[in-house]
């Protein structure tokens, strides 16, 4: 924890609004009733890990990170406990990760009320604090249409099972803009070779959706790689040995990563994320000119406004705008 973290943990702990209410459970709960065990468990992996950490910090800064989610009594907090909270995460994350917390926060309230710890005027209070408005500089990085032809080079310099399962993993992630946790649920009949069609289940929010897999490119890649994983049931995606057997069991996110990082280093690519890869998907999407809400359903995202932070095309703007200025530098 930062000093600011610690001055602003201090502040909340001895505010003349929190110093009655004692947050720490008096005993552990079942997690079969405990608010945030419920609402933790409603959610999709990937969603569930990033959650978990927010509601850790939110219970940490609450309690001087005395507590964390287990063992933070939930139905305690009341309104100006929330928006305590609130003017924290505004000074200390950007709005869409302060957001995203706060959400976390809303859903455990809900299902401390559902469970009976809290009444319902109670929770509607503690949950009725507003968004965090405000924007950021997006997060990652798009990786341009020379690097991904060298990443792929790469792959196929590397002529084995791994390399064309790399070429395959990176066709999806790229050309069906899949997050990483959808990548590594894959399973062998989620895929209709005739089609292209990728049946994801475990998209965000447990939204389930159909992406597609294009013929001219990422198809080619996800048969040279059936053609040595075999046919058999099981993951889309496996790990290889040392000695370059498949084994049919499912690679986990951080393999994808990893995968990534050997493959971004042998073609001379600047370190990049899986999420880059998606990020990229859909900016080159809408520059290309489809239609937001298409491109929105592909990416699985639950609101419009998510897919237009991927809008590339104003920043271009602003680009040119900047190049018709002539600023008079004599060096």
């Amino acid at each position: 924890m930062n000093d600011n973290q610690t001055g602003l943990a201090i502040q909340v702990q001895h505010s003349r609004d929190l110093r009655a209410l004692d947050f720490v459970l008096a005993t552990p709960i079942p997690p079969d009733r405990h608010p945030a065990a419920v609402y933790l468990a409603r959610l999709a992996a990937g969603s569930r890990r990033t959650m978990a950490g927010a509601l850790d910090v939110i219970a940490g800064l609450l309690t001087s990170y005395r507590c964390n989610k287990e063992t933070l009594n939930w139905g305690a907090l009341r309104y100006q406990h929330t928006a305590a909270i609130r003017a924290l995460l505004a000074d200390l994350y950007a709005p869409a990760t302060a957001n995203k917390m706060l959400a976390a926060l809303r859903g455990v309230l809900r299902e401390a009320w559902r469970l009976g710890y809290m009444e319902a005027e109670e929770f509607h209070r503690a949950a009725d604090i507003p968004s965090i408005k405000g924007t950021s500089i997006p997060r990652g990085r798009a990786v341009s249409a020379d690097e991904m032809r060298l990443l792929f080079a790469a792959c196929h310099r590397d002529n084995t099972s791994a390399g064309r399962r790399d070429s395959a993993l990176i066709a999806v992630l790229y050309g069906c803009g899949l997050r990483r946790s959808e990548v590594v649920a894959l399973d062998l009949s989620d895929y209709d070779a005739e089609t292209g069609a990728l049946r994801v289940h475990s998209g965000k929010g447990n939204r389930g959706r159909v992406s597609y897999a294009a013929a001219d490119g990422s198809r080619p890649a996800i048969a040279g790689w059936l053609a040595t994983r075999s046919k058999a049931p099981g993951p889309l995606f496996c790990p290889i040995n040392k000695g370059g057997k498949v084994t049919l069991r499912r690679i986990t996110d951080q393999a994808v990563r990893n995968i990534l990082n050997k493959r971004a280093a042998e073609a001379g690519v600047a370190q990049f994320s899986p999420h880059d890869l998606r990020r990229t998907m859909i900016g080159d999407l809408l520059d290309a000119g489809a239609d937001i809400s298409t491109v929105q359903r592909l990416a699985g995202h639950s609101n419009v406004t998510t897919t237009a932070r991927y809008d590339r095309r104003g920043e271009a703007a602003k680009r040119k705008a900047a190049g018709l200025l002539s600023v008079p530098f004599d060096k």
